[in-house]
């Protein structure tokens, strides 16, 4: 964890930590006094794996206790050199902490931080030679196709961001503030992460007509623990792109007409940013998720509310890809207005 911190971007650095967690609950042994899984998992997530890691005067007793605990309890690294041993570990990655098998690409991610883990510790000499290379294992595949059953048609799209204004009250206009970040997913294809970080300078937004936004830079929520700069949220650049690469992605008109709207009633937070919340902060995933839950509530029928239909803000994007692609796009500029 040491070793890659640096190299890493913050909620990789989440998911490495978990990947961890996991590795080493998988390496211990059946000792007395094993401490219930919550806290073994406290203990790791938010102590052993984190960097830097507090010194054993900063940890409460219960964590310190624990972590002296799985330090006695954990399997000599050599152990992973039995076939036997390493099988079971990789058994153990397919599965969820309910005991249920994780979904394909958990299983990938979890998979690559051991093999990163065993090579690192070849490269050090405390393994003499990669356990994984005699066994055969296939990590599941993972599904790039989207599932039609999450798509929205835009009858459906409209509606959903129509019922978006009415959630909350009208005075703290919880749901108003969104529905320029949530138009910004299905008429533009944005990620959700991308979406929080538009900023008025970097937008061309006329009376009438297309307007455009310059891609630069996503804001995900990571948490504080796992970011360089101790907020919630990462600022990074676009997914699979160099640092400093752009992205000019055009904006019909009705998506022009709400940006501009939602400007004139809300303002711009630091730096410009169009959308923020009521203290005119960053929107956090856990913000918007609600309110798109609700909006569902409010904007569909009870039935496609049970349904996938737009279960998640994500899902804004495919139903745009799948709009244009029905209409005809070429995709060329599809891969151009996403990537």
């Amino acid at each position: 964890m040491e070793m890659r911190w640096p190299l890493i971007a913050a909620k990789t650095r989440d998911e490495t930590s978990d990947a961890l967690c996991a590795i080493t609950r998988a390496m211990l042994r059946d000792v007395r006094g094993r401490p219930s899984d919550k806290l073994l998992r406290r203990a790791m997530r938010g102590w052993a794996f984190v960097v830097p890691r507090p010194g054993p005067r900063q940890m409460p007793t219960d964590v310190r206790l624990v972590l002296r605990w799985v330090e006695g309890a954990s399997r000599p690294l050599a152990d992973l050199t039995d076939p036997a041993v390493m099988r079971s570990l990789l058994t153990a990655l397919r599965l969820n902490q309910d005991g249920a098998v994780a979904v394909a690409e958990t299983q990938r991610h979890k998979h690559k931080v051991l093999v990163n883990a065993v090579r690192y510790a070849v490269e050090q000499r405390k393994l003499p030679a990669d356990p994984l290379v005699p066994i055969k294992w296939s990590v599941a595949e993972t599904v790039d196709q989207v599932d039609p059953r999450v798509v929205a048609n835009p009858g459906q799209a409209r509606s959903l961001l129509c019922a978006v204004s009415y959630v909350g009250g009208y005075r703290r206009a919880r749901g108003r503030r969104l529905v320029g970040l949530f138009a910004g997913l299905y008429y533009a294809g944005l990620r959700p992460a991308e979406a929080v970080g538009v900023s008025l300078p970097n937008c061309v937004l006329p009376a009438e007509g297309w307007g455009q936004v310059t891609v630069h830079r996503t804001l995900p929520q990571a948490g504080k623990r796992w970011t360089d700069t101790g907020r919630a949220h990462d600022e990074r650049g676009l997914k699979g792109r160099p640092a400093d690469d752009t992205r000019p992605v055009p904006l019909p008109p009705e998506l022009v007409a709400l940006w501009r709207e939602s400007i004139d009633t809300f303002g711009v937070a630091d730096g410009g940013r169009l959308f923020f919340n009521e203290c005119g902060g960053i929107v956090g995933s856990s913000t918007y998720d609600r309110a798109w839950h609700e909006a569902r509530e409010l904007g569909l029928s009870p039935d496609l509310v049970c349904s996938l239909l737009a279960a998640r803000p994500y899902d804004l994007r495919h139903s745009a890809l799948s709009t244009w692609l029905n209409a005809g796009v070429d995709p060329t500029r599809r891969s151009a207005r996403t990537r």
